[in-house]
């Protein structure tokens, strides 16, 4: 099982490609940060697990500049999103922008999407909150047809364009590693379909377990094998970790708080280190 640092990047923080530096050099094995455009001022949605909105949530920088920014400045990490909000992104522009960091890092990107939670912050970019898990479908399905074809169109509900180029095209085939956020029986047919990945929500063991076995029945009923799994966990230990593992989990991504000061965000990576080499194949700091 990999062992991944998952984080949001700020404004307030190391530079993202100081960041990456670091982890690879302590042996993770990969990056994924989060997004969101803007925090409304007026607002009824509350955040779903902490009720009031973290401060982080208001100064992410963009996640494909700093995933760009992290790329450059390592050779084996690899960089995702968890997640990229893709009911507020144009097809057209993630396709390219996907693309084009899967170039620059020479294969090493890896797309992580969600719909988002927040309502007033999709309405803002023109999406209807009721719709937005059929928007995003349609999005990602447009985004892999630009990816893969040479003359590529799609015509749907929500999205469509004629034919069109479109370059580059990645350069992991057909496409690097998508793993679809969310939960649920509606959820995992969605995943099993696209042939993705699941990224799971930050859960308590026993639930991703029972997420993990309803997975699993659904690939069975489809007669597939079971997709893959990347879990975001945000206080690991080691029975924790082993569970997982035991059950074919591919990849742990540890949180790490966003965090001002870098001494201090060098010593909390430094505090996940041991843990990450028992728990999973994250190799010895380089020196």
């Amino acid at each position: 099982m990999d062992i991944g640092i998952f984080t949001a990047v700020t404004d307030e923080q190391i530079r993202p490609a100081q960041l990456a530096r670091v982890i690879e050099e302590r042996g993770f094995e990969s990056l994924f940060v989060t997004e969101h455009t803007h925090i409304p001022a007026r607002r009824e949605t509350p955040h779903p697990e902490l009720g009031e909105i973290p401060r982080d949530y208001y100064r992410n920088l963009d996640p494909f500049v700093s995933l760009t920014a992290a790329a450059t400045a390592t050779t084996r990490l690899r960089v995702g999103t968890a997640v990229a909000l893709v009911v507020q992104r144009d097809p057209l522009l993630l396709a390219k922008e996907a693309a084009s960091l899967d170039l620059v890092s020479e294969g090493r990107f890896e797309l992580g999407v969600g719909a988002g939670w927040l309502r007033e912050e999709m309405r803002n970019h023109g999406t209807d909150p009721a719709t937005r898990m059929a928007l995003m479908r349609e999005r990602l399905a447009a985004v892999k047809a630009l990816w893969t074809t040479e003359e590529a169109e799609f015509h749907g509900r929500f999205v469509d364009f004629d034919p069109v180029f479109q370059w580059p095209k990645p350069v992991q085939r057909p496409y690097p590693p998508v793993w679809i956020g969310g939960w649920g029986p509606t959820t995992f047919r969605r995943i099993i379909a696209g042939r993705d990945g699941w990224l799971t929500p930050p859960l308590p063991v026993d639930q991703l377990i029972q997420g993990l076995d309803e997975l699993a029945e659904e690939a069975d009923r489809a007669g597939v094998a079971t997709p893959p799994v990347t879990v975001p966990l945000m206080d690991p230990d080691e029975a924790t970790l082993e569970r997982l593992r035991a059950r074919g989990v591919r990849r742990a991504l540890f949180g790490l708080l966003t965090i001002t000061d870098a001494d201090a965000t060098l010593r909390a990576l430094d505090q996940l280190g041991p843990l990450a080499r028992a728990g999973g194949s994250v190799k010895q700091p380089t020196t």
